[in-house]
């Protein structure tokens, strides 16, 4: 009972649950505009975290700001991604028969690629520095600046995804897209501008979760895939395409990471992640808040 009331694990449980949102809103609004299943996603979390890792090394700049350094390249890699290769295939009527197992393929080569490259130019080796790495203490928590940091960042990032969603025209449009996608064209959404948004939002906000997570954790040129796969883990507790929906999953799913590897044992935590996983697809394939199924 004492673990189940611990300030530090729930602190710990609320960090994880904020990257998690942060890297599975952009999997998520890629997929529900365009039902393309990016199994890279992971490798734009490696490159954001490289980006603040090297302009703290070599230049010293915060992670405050590389962050916005790091979420603008990959934003413009997300959108070379799309106008090079996607918005052509998107256009072509036999690769939208198979469109989500071409994704997935595609996607699959990318990171593939991607991985290299990074193991290329960085080497495998672990990398890390210090940032805010002194300790408050909070109640019987003792809480590092860098993750109380990295928790307030990704919350304002997230009201600040919600407001877009809610009252922006641009964020209505992404909605309305997910929703149908017909519909969206009947009533003169520019269907390739929002889905381009989408890419350059997805990518963006996943470098973006990189960078936070450099200050907190080492970063090797292969991090990436575990984010990749607790993305979708998210994805599919939200319900494929409900973004707000999937914000709440990150955040659950941080919990039963936490709680259950401080209740069982730090190696059974990805025994825990694929078995929420299979768990949620045989009991509810909708997804625990997923509603009914979006129609393209």
């Amino acid at each position: 009972m004492q673990i189940i009331f611990s300030t530090q694990l729930l602190f710990a449980a609320l960090v994880i649950g904020s990257i998690y949102v942060l890297v599975a809103v952009g999997l998520n609004m890629v997929y529900g505009t365009m039902r393309l299943l990016n199994i890279a996603h992971g490798e734009m979390v490696m490159a954001g975290a490289y980006t603040s890792y090297w302009l703290f090394t070599l230049a010293g700049v915060s992670p405050l700001l590389s962050m916005l350094v790091a979420a603008v390249l990959c934003a413009g890699f997300g959108a070379l991604l799309y106008r090079g290769l996607f918005r052509r295939l998107l256009n072509d009527s036999k690769f939208l028969a198979r469109l989500e197992g071409n994704s997935l393929l595609l996607f699959f080569g990318i990171s593939i690629v991607l991985q290299n490259v990074a193991a290329l130019l960085f080497q495998p080796t672990p990398r890390g520095y210090q940032y805010l790495d002194g300790v408050i203490q909070v109640a019987d928590a003792s809480i590092t600046e860098n993750n109380l940091l990295a928790l307030v960042v990704a919350l304002v990032l997230c009201g600040a995804i919600v407001l877009f969603l809610r009252f922006h025209i641009y964020g209505l449009a992404i909605k309305a897209l997910i929703q149908h996608r017909q519909g969206a064209m009947v009533v003169g959404i520019d269907v390739e501008r929002i889905q381009l948004l989408s890419f350059c939002i997805g990518f963006g906000t996943a470098g973006l979760a990189g960078s936070l997570l450099s200050m907190m954790q080492q970063i090797t040129p292969f991090m990436g895939f575990p984010f990749t796969i607790a993305s979708f883990v998210v994805v599919i507790l939200g319900g494929l395409g409900n973004l707000l929906g999937g914000m709440a999953a990150g955040v659950l799913l941080g919990v039963l990471e936490t709680y259950g590897v401080a209740l069982t044992s730090p190696s059974l935590r990805s025994v825990l992640i694929y078995g929420v996983f299979i768990l949620v697809l045989l009991v509810r394939p909708q997804g625990l808040l997923g509603g009914r199924r979006l129609a393209r």
